[in-house]
């Protein structure tokens, strides 16, 4: 029970530790005349991943000024937030909707905190995290946490030591290590555990870009409720969302985008230099936070672009504030711990090793020694790879053959294999969703704005579906295999087909995304690889029970 409790205080921390600047500057801006919602919470995401990137440079140039910076950001946010409020001068209903997306994030965050850890394994957080929704994943996770270690004692004073797996502080984008830079000033511990909860809802950041993506789109109450779901009782965001590798974080970036870019906010967003500067930080930070978010720029950038060009000075500041956000790590990288291109030579290239040459010659040698056949074949096993291939084929023999034998819990394993490293098995229910649209598109009743949003959503993953296979070389090292891609893709994938199911079959919809939410419920709340010693705790069950239900209720009650 104290572990539960330590759990939830540590919760609380990170949520308001997290969330104050970004409320801050949702507020202010709000009081400067801002009043669209979408468009706050989109300066809200970018505001909190400026920050942090700032907490980095500030800790990287001296550990005693960053903590200074970071007392600065926490009080300070506080006081903005509070003089934002000073004389009511912002509506009470704008605060009502600003709140609802922040407490959906603070009630996701509690479901899948408590979930992850509804069997204890709070004294080896990161540990428990890399087996309580899959098979034994990497230490990825533990790499943010590792150089936030380095960078908050020694700053630039050093080379920072390598992390195992021979890895750099230069391989890896810094912002999670901002984040974590920013917020252990005021909690953190040796065992992990903050840096995990932290990592928690850091990831569950996507809740309020998808807010803002569903509330532009103009969808309705019922199907916006039902997409939040179906994203949240998701593989991706259940065991990325807790296997805290900084993936669903930069995703949250590209989700607040799109909701500049898919929905009718783009008339506006392209005709002001502000949605310049703020599309071009979203793009950065999801950028500075993993390098794969490449293959959710692309499609978004393409899908801008086709909607109605900006002047040339709206592309000129988006460029300059894109400029100025990367070409600090890009110099870090080049100089300061230098090569810093191992994930470029890896994914683009195909090579792992680590060797002496640059990033255009590695690539040069990778496809001049598969040869035009075999780039040919890499691009083709890409597309497959999405589908699940081979191997998937096999994971599902083995899946029935454990069943046949009545072993409930390598059932389980197997189907969470799948649905961790494939595409489109991913989608789950919801793969067959498409068909129906193609079925029920010429339906009385149906709802132009869902359906457009739909269709925008389902663009998105198409193209950068495509980029993606075409633009990584392929071959057994560099697959598309879900993590070596950008989140954006599958959450949008999810998110498109559950609207658009619901634009077109409406009743139908709530039977089959709910029995999709249950599913994977059965799939994942299981622990088939508990910590020794180690039981279900009737706290850790009620607050994520609770956390779900406050989730679904609040989203549903949402006007």
């Amino acid at each position: 029970m104290t572990d539960d409790l330590t759990l939830f205080f540590d919760l609380l921390v990170h949520l308001a530790l997290t969330g104050l600047p970004l409320a801050a500057a949702m507020l202010f801006a709000a009081r400067l005349g801002v009043r669209q919602v979408p468009l706050l919470l989109a300066v809200g995401l970018a505001v909190s991943g400026v920050t942090a990137m700032l907490a980095f440079w500030v800790f990287y140039a001296d550990p005693v000024a960053g903590k200074t910076f970071s007392y600065f950001v926490v009080f300070g946010s506080a006081l903005l937030a509070g003089w934002s409020l000073y004389e009511n001068r912002i509506e009470r209903a704008l605060l009502g909707q600003l709140a609802t997306p922040l407490a959906l994030w603070a009630l996701g965050s509690a479901f899948l905190v408590f979930l992850g850890f509804a069997h204890g394994g709070t004294d080896s957080a990161l540990a428990t995290s890399a087996t309580r929704f899959s098979g034994q994943l990497p230490t990825d996770n533990d790499i943010p946490r590792f150089f936030s270690d380095w960078l908050f004692t020694h700053g630039h004073h050093g080379t920072p030591p390598i992390f195992p797996g021979e890895w750099l502080a230069s391989d890896r984008p810094p912002l999670q290590v901002g984040y974590a830079l920013l917020e252990r000033t005021f909690a953190w511990d040796e065992t992990g555990l903050h840096y995990q909860v932290m990592g928690v809802v850091l990831q569950q950041l996507w809740i309020i870009g998808l807010w803002a993506l569903l509330t532009a789109g103009r969808i309705g109450r019922v199907t916006r409720a039902l997409a939040m779901l179906t994203v949240l009782l998701s593989d991706i965001a259940i065991v990325n969302g807790f296997f805290v590798w900084p993936k669903m974080l930069p995703a949250a970036m590209l989700i607040a985008a799109s909701a500049l870019v898919l929905t009718s906010l783009w008339g506006d967003v392209r005709r002001s230099l502000w949605g310049a500067v703020l599309l071009a930080a979203l793009f950065g930070l999801a950028m500075l936070g993993h390098g794969s978010s490449v293959f959710g720029v692309i499609p978004l950038a393409l899908i801008a672009a086709f909607r109605g060009l900006p002047s040339l000075r709206w592309i000129g500041v988006g460029l300059l504030v894109g400029f100025a956000l990367m070409s600090s790590w890009s110099a870090y990288q080049k100089y300061g711990d230098p090569p810093g291109n191992r994930l470029t030579k890896w994914y683009l290239g195909g090579v792992i090793e680590i060797d002496d040459r640059g990033v255009v010659e590695t690539i040069a040698d990778g496809y001049g020694e598969a040869g035009l056949g075999g780039t040919i074949d890499n691009k083709v096993d890409n597309f497959v790879a999405m589908s699940g291939g081979e191997p998937m084929a096999l994971g599902v023999k083995n899946a029935v053959r454990v069943a046949k034998a009545g072993e409930l819990a390598d059932l389980l394993a197997e189907i969470r294999m799948i649905l961790f490293l494939y595409l489109l098995p991913s989608l789950g229910l919801l793969l067959g969703a498409p068909i129906a649209m193609a079925v029920g598109w010429r339906r009385r009743g149906l709802n132009p704005d869902e359906w457009r949003l739909a269709l925008a959503c389902l663009l998105v993953f198409t193209v950068g579906a495509v980029a993606w296979a075409l633009i990584l070389f392929g071959g057994t090292l560099a697959s598309t295999v879900i993590h070596q891609g950008c989140y954006l893709i599958p959450v949008l994938g999810l998110c498109g087909t559950a609207v658009g199911l619901r634009a077109v079959f409406p009743r139908f919809a709530v039977w089959l995304l709910g029995a999709n939410a249950l599913l994977t419920l059965v799939i994942y709340a299981p622990a088939l690889e508990p910590p020794e010693g180690s039981s279900y705790s009737l706290f850790a069950v009620v607050i994520a029970a609770a956390g779900l239900a406050g989730f679904g209720a609040t989203v549903l009650r949402a006007p």
